[in-house]
């Protein structure tokens, strides 16, 4: 391995900083970063979903975007829209871009907004485009929106259209921190509130601080370096046989466990394959290994699966979640 892997890793040191007792959260978060995907991130309020994103995008030098989501926004709000300009007697239609065009897109609460809006960003998360009165704008090189969503039972929601679903490589869920990193926390927000209350002259050696922090922070060069060094991870073909094996159990369920044929409506489409060997891939590199074994496929696979398996009736009576019915999968399919 390079020096890349270095700069990653103190990344996540940094990440660390802010974000209190989430750790595979922000595992998750540099797994999509590196494997160049769309994260979906879900938990009850407060549970910092919005921080640890945000903490992500402070510690890198890329330009950064949020969009809170509401049910009186337009989908022209987050693409842009083209704008009457005139001068000198004539006029002409310019595009104004939105806020999706940004290196690392925060789509807060994304399904408080109705899905003619949530639609809007399914060009821009699958092709890295958007087409605006026929022209296509392209995105730049280094491109991912990070949704969070609140869990749909919660009032004034609306669930996801299933097709925007699968464009999220993976669905990470935020749960409460014990109570032993909720006191950190308390400490860590008493911190800054103490900062922020500070006369201005007290607040030159800190600005001083945050710019030696803003040159260290990690490059778009460094994250497309690590890409290209993913790339090579070595995957050999029982491995990639396990995972399809994985993603063809979804499918066929009655074919492993009586279980599994109550518990599945709808299986896991292609992008569950393509999703698997991307994160199984970028998660052997951040364990400093050149090939991928079956943990690395286990480790993510609850991520990669829990949004793209339409559950039965039967199944939801039943209180069955989908991590569940994953780990019964994980239980039924032979390892390699």
């Amino acid at each position: 391995m390079s020096d890349v892997l270095p700069r990653i890793k103190d990344l996540k040191l940094r990440m660390q900083q802010s974000i209190i007792g989430q750790e595979d959260v922000i595992d998750r978060l540099i797994i999509g970063l590196l494997a160049n995907g769309n994260l979906l991130v879900e938990g009850l309020p407060g549970l910092a979903k919005t921080r640890a994103i945000k903490a992500l995008a402070n510690n890198l030098q890329a330009d950064f975007s949020r969009i809170q989501f509401t049910p009186d926004l337009l989908p022209s709000d987050v693409t842009g829209t083209d704008v009457y300009h005139q001068s000198g007697g004539s006029g002409t239609f310019r595009f104004e871009p939105g806020p999706i065009f940004a290196n690392i897109v925060l789509a807060d609460e994304i399904n408080r907004a109705p899905a003619k809006v949530q639609a809007a960003l399914l060009e821009a998360m699958e092709e890295r485009q958007v087409t605006v009165s026929g022209t296509t704008h392209k995105m730049e090189p280094l491109f991912m929106v990070m949704a969070t969503q609140n869990p749909v039972e919660q009032e004034g929601t609306y669930p996801l259209p299933e097709a925007q679903m699968d464009r999220f490589l993976m669905h990470v869920l935020i749960s409460y921190p014990p109570v032993e990193d909720e006191v950190q926390v308390i400490r860590l927000v008493r911190g800054e509130e103490g900062s922020a209350l500070r006369p201005a002259e007290q607040k030159s050696d800190l600005n001083e601080g945050e710019e030696n922090n803003n040159s260290a922070r990690v490059t778009q060069e460094t994250v497309f370096s690590a890409r290209c060094e993913i790339a090579d991870i070595h995957v050999s073909e029982p491995i990639e046989r396990y995972m399809a094996d994985l993603v063809y159990a979804t499918r066929t369920p009655e074919l492993y466990s009586e279980d599994l044929r109550r518990w599945i409506e709808v299986g896991a489409s292609p992008r569950a394959s393509i999703a698997l060997d991307k994160c199984s891939r970028t998660h052997a590199w951040l364990a400093g290994r050149d090939y991928v074994d079956p943990m690395d496929v286990q480790a993510i696979a609850n991520d990669v699966f829990r949004h793209r398996l339409t559950l039965s009736f039967e199944a939801d009576g039943d209180g069955i979640s989908p991590d569940k019915v994953v780990d019964e999968i994980v239980t039924q399919v032979a390892l390699p």
